[in-house]
């Protein structure tokens, strides 16, 4: 979508924002109309409407000057992230306040009905109740408290997910092997180092045999990335670092002035990835070796429903002894449901990425939820058919939307473990 294109959406956006604070502005009024200060009145509801509209304007200001050539930088992704986060509490307290005026209006038919009043407008439509307005205020702090922290705070909440598997085929000297996972850096939506610096921290600390990054290490452009070089340079391990990439690592979603400088982009993004230490993985295959046995890394090329399909399965399974046990790189995990799982070679374990489980979701006592769920069939954690396993990792980064909630940023580790045969 162009810039003309992503304008008359977020007009549209305004629009009803717009339409919506001027509900919530007379809902705030019921509140303060019975106040003493004439001050304080003006303060709460001018000083809401200033704000609340000022985000809208700044907004639509912002994104007039986005430029697709450049894509979206933290900037464009605060100002998104604070319009959607005022749209949506507003809305609830708009709910709110809509259901306690179409139970007033009832009311006022009931009362003008039965009851003995004369003022028709008073009876058909009775005076806003403050306990309404009041209650309206309250839902509405859930999803504004919520979105404060997922921008604050819950981008850089890292949390280490482990996993042990077992095989009744892994070789034995893989028994106990660690494998530390880390996908979608988004490194072009950074917006604080330090705090991202506690994720690599965190990983390092894993102190893992092996280190993968299943893709999108930028939004678009292989320079987001230069800023962190040193950071990201930092994950070790005794049998290596790869990757592969993702499908917002070939610059698919911003304008280039030739193909070829696109193609130059995508040449010196594969660079960054050597000068990471990643071992960048392009259809191909690579035996590790541990006292004298072996399994079989494989990395593809993305390939995703709905996305760019270059990934060769095929490809990269070539030369690989089909006996060997074997672990692929993939990206987007639609690509174990359409292809991996039903390929007649096996592969033990995909390990993939791209979701971000949405940003937004709930993970509490067995209860997963989130929006992404209605695109994906498999979009976090550990799936399992017929021993073939698919890890989703939650990814690491942030895009668009300058927060996460419910669904935080993830580090998997991954533990190997031979299946013993019972006696």
């Amino acid at each position: 979508m162009h810039n003309g294109g992503f304008i008359k959406v977020f007009l549209v956006m305004a629009v009803i924002s717009l339409l919506l604070d001027w509900y919530v502005f007379n809902g705030i009024k019921t509140i303060t109309n019975g106040w003493q200060s004439g001050l304080a009145r003006n303060l709460v509801n001018w000083g809401y409407l200033g704000i609340s509209v000022g985000i809208t304007v700044v907004f639509i200001a912002g994104f007039g000057a986005f430029s697709t050539a450049r894509g979206m930088t933290p900037f464009h992704e605060w100002m998104l992230s604070l319009f959607l986060t005022f749209l949506i509490t507003k809305i609830f307290f708009v709910l709110v306040l809509f259901l306690g005026d179409i139970t007033r209006f009832f009311y006022g038919i009931i009362s003008h009905l039965f009851g003995s009043k004369t003022n028709v407008a008073e009876s058909y439509f009775p005076a806003r109740r403050k306990f309404v307005s009041e209650l309206a205020v309250l839902v509405a702090a859930v999803p504004f408290s919520g979105f404060m922290y997922a921008m604050f705070k819950g981008k850089y909440d890292y949390k280490v997910h482990r996993t042990t598997l077992y095989f009744d085929d892994l070789p034995e000297a893989f028994d106990g092997f660690t494998i530390t996972q880390l996908s979608d850096i988004h490194s072009g939506s950074f917006d604080d180092t330090k705090a991202m610096q506690r994720g690599i921290d965190l990983a390092k600390a894993q102190k893992s045999d092996l280190f993968v990054f299943t893709g999108d290490l930028v939004n678009n452009a292989a320079w987001e990335i230069e800023p962190y070089i040193s950071n990201f340079s930092q994950l070790r391990a005794p049998f290596g670092q790869f990757s592969i990439l993702g499908n917002h690592d070939y610059g698919d979603y911003i304008e280039w002035a030739s193909e070829a400088e696109k193609a130059a982009n995508l040449d010196k993004l594969k660079e960054h990835h050597k000068t990471l230490g990643y071992r960048l993985m392009l259809d191909e295959n690579i035996d590790l070796e541990k006292n004298g046995q072996k399994i079989s890394l494989i990395g593809v090329q993305n390939w995703g429903r709905g996305f760019i399909q270059l990934g060769d399965l095929d490809k990269a399974l070539k030369g690989v002894d089909k006996d060997a046990f074997k672990i692929l790189l993939s990206h987007d995990p639609t690509h174990w449901e359409e292809k991996v799982r039903f390929n007649p070679t096996t592969v033990h374990l995909t390990l993939a990425g791209h979701t971000h489980g949405a940003q937004f979701g709930v993970e509490v006592a067995g209860f997963r939820w989130s929006p992404v769920q209605y695109r994906y069939l498999d979009w976090a954690g550990l799936v399992n058919e017929k021993n073939r396993y698919l890890y989703v990792n939650r990814g690491f980064g942030f895009l668009a939307f300058s927060g996460r909630l419910g669904i935080w940023p993830e580090i998997t580790v991954i533990t190997l473990k031979k299946k013993r045969s019972e006696a």
